[in-house]
């Protein structure tokens, strides 16, 4: 079962990672560090409304419907990691940076001990990301659904009970997106200002 469920999740991120190197906006040139800032922070809200009204939609459609909430929202996530690169000036285009955005889903996503090890690696990134293998068969994917799905399953599966769902939906898809936006800008933060 976990096989499976390695594969689908690995699959499915592969999917939205190529994807969404071509779906990014146009690099954008801003007068300041703040200007920037901001601009990240109004695509973090847009993002953060978007999954909660998706989160509400699915979570009121029963079982059924808040089962197509998790691919939904893992690929909201994604997108919005990649509109977060862009803007910072990074190109998503490499699988390197792709990389990254893994590294910061799962900051945001994982045990407080696994997010050590994370944090660890990406401390570096820029001197590291040399040294990396140019092929991404070499990242675990089994541990990052297994940390991923174990942060998520108590709250997630509020979602799917029955009147309680849409608000649950709601709340728990709007902290997750706040959440991935601030793990996202410190993340970024870190390696402009290093």
């Amino acid at each position: 079962m976990h096989k499976a469920i390695t594969v689908t999740i690995k699959q499915m991120v592969r999917g939205v990672l190529f994807g969404s190197s071509y779906s990014v906006p146009g690099k954008q040139v801003y007068a300041s560090f703040a200007e920037m800032e901001e601009a990240v922070r109004k695509r973090i809200g847009f993002y953060r409304h978007t999954a909660a009204a998706e989160g509400g939609v699915t979570g009121a459609g029963g079982i059924l419907l808040g089962l197509a909430d998790f691919p939904i929202l893992l690929s909201m996530k994604l997108k919005l990691l990649f509109d977060i690169a862009t803007m910072y000036g990074f190109d998503v285009k490499d699988y390197r940076e792709r990389l990254y955005i893994l590294f910061i889903f799962q900051l945001a996503f994982s045990s407080q001990d696994h997010r050590r090890k994370v944090f660890g690696q990406m401390e570096d990134w820029d001197h590291r990301a040399g040294a990396l293998p140019e092929k991404e068969e070499s990242f675990d994917w089994r541990a990052f659904q297994q940390e991923y799905r174990d942060y998520l399953d108590i709250a997630k599966m509020a979602q799917l009970m029955p009147v309680i769902g849409a608000a649950v939906g709601v709340v728990v898809n709007y902290r997750l997106v706040t959440r991935l936006g601030e793990t996202a800008m410190n993340a970024y933060r870190m390696r402009l200002l290093r």
